[in-house]
């Protein structure tokens, strides 16, 4: 029996397995990823890696085992038919008769397009009879503070998303509650809505900002096809930033704030304040 965890060496699976060997034998812990050589200080420490991509529906042949608990990370790829990617794991899954496959999903009350991909991946997974877990993360913290560059360059923080809040947390409280479920007992087919304890705003993200730099940053609210055309002039896809508007629409509407509780109930914790992370960025 192995837990299994995709996308292993990007941004939120690094965690997730450095967090995993706190809590069981390397050995049990099988790390996917594109590139075995990203993966190299893992398997130095005694986890086995496994090299497939979900573009690749063969490279998922034998990778599961039966009683294996796996972890989907969703893909990043968006302009590579992400539901497609995430069937090939759900079905290599099923093949296998894996005890649970816990995929990384997105708020229930998120309309915006980024969503789209996660309800179908969602109903691929109920509709393919594999136990499940829905982890449907919000918005983590470090999708802001890892990229204060323009903010502190112009002394503004710029977004669509009016007075609205939402309900961010770091990527290692996301990782947390993954690694409580891949441990855990009892988490078959249950859906958990995770995200902050503490909602806020941008104009309080600005003060934040403000305070912790000794600096007036102030919060310059935009129309999104403004913040897309920022966005574009930056380098980013137009498609991306489109998403990305899409999103500040959906937090203005209030569909990011989260208020379930169950964040902090799985990781036994309260969850990790924006300061915290604010503080952590401008140390760098």
């Amino acid at each position: 029996m192995s837990i299994v965890v995709t996308g292993a060496t990007g941004h939120l699976g690094r965690h997730v397995v450095e967090q995993l060997l706190e809590k069981v034998p390397a050995e049990q812990i099988t790390a996917v990823v594109r590139d075995a050589e990203k993966a190299a200080g893992f398997a130095e420490r005694g986890v086995r890696i496994a090299v497939a991509d979900y573009n690749a529906p063969a490279s998922f042949d034998g990778l599961f085992s039966a009683g294996d608990k796996v972890l989907l990370i969703s893909g990043n790829e968006f302009d590579k038919g992400r539901v497609q990617q995430h069937k090939v794991v759900i079905d290599a899954a099923g093949a296998a008769g894996v005890a649970l496959l816990a995929y990384t999903s997105a708020p229930g009350t998120l309309t915006a397009a980024l969503a789209d991909d996660h309800r179908g991946t969602e109903q691929l997974l109920l509709d393919s009879g594999v136990p499940y877990a829905l982890l449907r993360n919000g918005w983590y913290h470090e999708n802001y503070t890892e990229n204060l560059a323009p903010v502190l360059e112009h002394d503004a923080v710029v977004a669509a998303a009016g007075e609205g809040k939402l309900s961010s947390a770091s990527r290692a409280d996301y990782a947390a509650a993954a690694v409580a479920v891949l441990t855990g007992e009892g988490h078959e087919n249950k859906t958990y809505e995770l995200g902050g304890d503490t909602p806020w705003g941008f104009a309080e993200y600005a003060a934040e900002l403000s305070r912790q730099t000794g600096r007036e940053i102030t919060y310059q609210p935009v129309p999104p096809e403004a913040l897309v055309s920022l966005l574009t002039g930056a380098g980013l896809p137009e498609p991306f930033a489109q998403i990305l508007a899409g999103v500040d629409v959906s937090i203005e509407k209030g569909e990011l704030v989260v208020s379930t509780g169950d964040l902090s109930r799985l990781i036994g914790r309260p969850t990790t304040p924006l300061a915290e992370a604010v503080a952590a960025a401008l140390k760098g």
